[in-house]
């Protein structure tokens, strides 16, 4: 049985892995560095401290991964401060399962943009756990922000849904033992492998209906 519903941020309730790119890649750029083929799927679910030392010492920015995160992070704060790229019916999905089950949240975004996002969508209150990978000790694929999650919300990590959107983040739930459902991005889609552990693929969030979070397990 489902008790629990634990959601993604990034690419799952806000359309950021665009603006997450756009930022990263100039910071890259104008920090003298080199933007790889494979670098934004590479990014995709790493932790502030991992991200941040990669374009730091891989990527050739050089100016210390503490200064590279701290000047990504405040260019993306700036950024949601003038807009909120909210994902069509967020907020629905968020009202619609948190009157039905206690929601967590398990995102790589650092602490500062999680409270942000949600202070500025008016959700906060809706999430009884949110952590973020930076509080762990790594980021997805790695499961520990989910069965962190899981922990805090007093739920067994079989008895959790997990909504994710990327290769990483679903490979993450997965890991950790929760019923997956991808609501893949389409300008990012998963890798096959990471979508065959999912136990749901959704569209749109509109698909992510009540019944179909309790009849997961029926159907996993």
């Amino acid at each position: 049985m489902i008790s629990a519903v634990v959601f993604d941020m990034d690419g799952v309730l806000i359309d950021t892995e665009p603006v997450w790119e756009e930022v990263r890649r100039g910071y890259v750029a104008r920090s003298g560095g080199r933007w790889l083929p494979d670098t934004q799927s590479r990014l995709m679910g790493m932790s502030t401290a991992e991200w941040s030392g990669y374009l730091d010492v891989d990527l050739g920015v050089r100016r210390g991964a503490g200064r590279v995160a701290e000047e990504v992070i405040d260019e993306m704060a700036a950024r949601y401060r003038s807009e909120l790229p909210l994902i069509p019916g967020a907020l629905d999905a968020i009202r619609r399962l948190g009157s039905e089950f206690p929601l967590g949240l398990a995102s790589s975004s650092p602490r500062r943009l999680i409270d942000q996002v949600l202070a500025s969508a008016g959700v906060g209150d809706a999430f009884e756990v949110t952590v973020s990978t930076e509080e762990c000790s790594a980021g997805k694929p790695d499961p520990e922000v989910y069965l962190v999650a899981a922990r805090s919300l007093g739920v067994p990590p079989q008895q959790c849904c997990a909504v994710e959107d990327s290769s990483n983040g679903l490979r993450s739930a997965a890991a950790a033992g929760l019923a997956v459902v991808a609501v893949p991005h389409p300008q990012y889609p998963p890798a096959p492998d990471a979508l065959a552990g999912a136990t749901l693929v959704a569209d749109r969030l509109d698909d992510l209906t009540v019944s179909r979070v309790r009849a997961l397990r029926d159907s996993g």
